[in-house]
């Protein structure tokens, strides 16, 4: 797979992704329409130039198809319950669920945060029903925190995604890190 900045022509295909009532099931607020696809994309863009870092468009290599999108990205809302951080995000297209993308990315992204960004932490959730993404958490090394677990506040009592389960990985103890001096 590559992992790269979005183009233009990636908005059909992330929509296509994004209007997915089983990719979105774990999302709270469900299938995005065309124009939210455009605002997420090009915000998700946008965070290379601000910060350095992002959610990457991930191409397929043997084909060329834009088949999700996975990085990190500044979480700045300091009432939400994991309060600010830098959040580990993926999206992948159905079809392509099981085959080891979103674990692959996600690892990538984890080697460029740690690695090249310096980031001391990276923090991730799901819903405690999301088995997947779970599954590619503790696949790239993250640790399970039950003490920051927490009720999503934007979803109602008794709704099936509230409960949420946090990880986290620390660039001092992350497996793949490469010791600064070796970066020097």
């Amino acid at each position: 797979m590559i992992l790269r900045r979005w183009r233009n022509e990636d908005l059909a295909p992330f929509a296509a992704i994004n209007a997915d009532p089983e990719v979105m099931a774990w999302i709270g607020s469900g299938p995005m329409s065309i124009q939210d696809s455009v605002v997420y994309m090009t915000r998700n863009d946008s965070f290379f130039d601000t910060h350095g870092f992002g959610l990457w468009a991930v191409e397929r290599k043997t084909d060329g198809q834009l088949i999700g999108s996975a990085g990190l990205r500044r979480f700045e809302r300091p009432r939400h319950p994991v309060g600010s951080c830098i959040e580990a995000a993926w999206r992948f297209a159905r079809e392509v669920w099981g085959q080891g993308y979103a674990t692959e990315a996600a690892r990538a992204a984890f080697i460029d945060g740690f690695n090249r960004c310096g980031i001391k932490t990276i923090t991730s959730w799901a819903p405690t029903s999301n088995l997947r993404s779970q599954g590619v958490m503790r696949r790239i090394g993250m640790m399970r925190r039950p003490d920051r677990d927490f009720d999503a506040p934007a979803l109602p009592e008794g709704h099936k995604l509230r409960a949420h389960v946090v990880y986290t990985a620390d660039r001092a103890s992350w497996p793949a890190v490469v010791p600064r001096e070796a970066t020097a």
